[in-house]
């Protein structure tokens, strides 16, 4: 490579010094402007003390993501020129840089095939709107948890006891999104013709309230009595209930419901049968 008059009048080591300093100062010019547009873009509300990355994160994750991911290849790409540059200028023909180089990078690239399958997956989840930063998934068979991160190798999720779960992106597989971010449980307890409205009504509210004091991880809301209604068609009555839960776990609650709610009501009529008291699941 030919270089202008003033240049290759210097010695060599002060060429590779400025070829490092020329790269260093573009990593940081690169880092400063990506760091400039996301504190713009993340500028903190009222009483919050996250910090700039993870606010950036959540708010605009396709953003975060893939700036990170161009910030990082052009920084490849300064270093490897400049690695290049300073190897010629000890006698090493760039041509024969470039070919070491392709050698190298062939068999890292057939050593990282996950690590390219995490980030070609990763890609597709950011703009594909599969989920979002804050969205209710369940990843697993029964396994659910709020979206943190959207990474280029891993999705972070946090799950109802507090765990934070790091999901490579290649693992992911089919995933359920809930559009509220719950599901709701409706209790329906039959009221035989002889026992008072109000009474069923007292006891369900307070099993309910119960619960929700028990079971705080998974109850997400205080619980709702939606009244005495009519079977239709039929000629009986029934109370309705809800409780938000946190996907996945309603098992643990419904069980619990049925069993309190059968036990108060054959406190106040013996032949109160398990089949007049029923359970359903809907996200919402």
């Amino acid at each position: 490579m030919h270089l202008p008059p003033r240049l290759a009048n210097l010695s060599p080591w002060v060429r590779v010094a400025l070829i490092v300093a020329l790269a260093v100062l573009a990593h940081l010019a690169v880092r400063l402007a990506r760091a400039g547009v996301g504190r713009l873009l993340a500028a903190p509300r009222s009483g919050s003390r996250a910090s700039t990355e993870a606010t950036l994160a959540h708010r605009y994750p396709k953003f975060a993501s893939v700036t990170s991911l161009l910030t990082s290849a052009f920084t490849f790409v300064v270093y490897f020129v400049a690695l290049g540059l300073v190897a010629e200028e000890f006698g090493l023909k760039l041509t024969t840089y470039l070919a070491s180089a392709s050698v190298v990078g062939l068999a890292l690239a057939f050593g990282s095939q996950g690590m390219v399958q995490d980030i070609v997956i990763g890609l597709t989840l950011l703009f594909s709107d599969a989920f979002d930063v804050g969205d209710m998934i369940e990843y697993a068979s029964g396994q659910a948890g709020r979206v943190e991160r959207i990474g280029l190798r891993f999705t972070v999720v946090s799950n109802f006891v507090g765990q934070t779960v790091y999901l490579p992106n290649r693992t992911i597989g089919s995933v359920s999104r809930y559009r509220h971010g719950r599901v709701r449980m409706y209790l329906d307890v039959q009221v035989p013709s002889g026992m008072e409205e109000a009474a069923v009504t007292r006891t369900v509210e307070n099993i309910l309230k119960g619960l929700r004091r028990q079971f705080g991880a998974i109850v997400l809301s205080e619980p709702e009595v939606l009244g005495v209604r009519d079977a239709e068609p039929g000629d009986w009555k029934y109370l309705r209930s809800s409780l938000r839960l946190w996907p996945g776990q309603q098992v643990v609650v419904e069980e619990a419901a049925r069993r309190r709610v059968l036990a108060a009501l054959r406190r106040q009529d013996a032949d109160y049968a398990e089949w007049m008291i029923s359970v359903t699941n809907r996200a919402g």
